[in-house]
């Protein structure tokens, strides 16, 4: 099975998403969705853009280069 594929033509209208655990309270809030291989990321104010896809690895990868200041 090709997850890669899989992510990127995952039909999100039927993705379970939450909050994000790092969203602000001040209506700066992200939601979250798993994904075959990965996951998608959106605006939880404005939910009709399409959500941001990652692969597990570059997620990760982000996610480290953000908590340690090298972005």
């Amino acid at each position: 099975m090709n997850h890669n594929h899989d992510m990127h033509t995952a039909d999100l209208s039927a993705a379970a998403w939450r909050k994000s655990s790092h969203s602000a309270n001040g209506g700066e809030c992200l939601e979250v969705a798993d994904l075959p291989g990965g996951l998608a990321v959106r605006d939880s104010k404005d939910t009709a853009i399409p959500g941001f896809r990652a692969g597990t690895g570059a997620w990760n990868t982000f996610v480290r280069a953000v908590g340690t200041d090298h972005l």
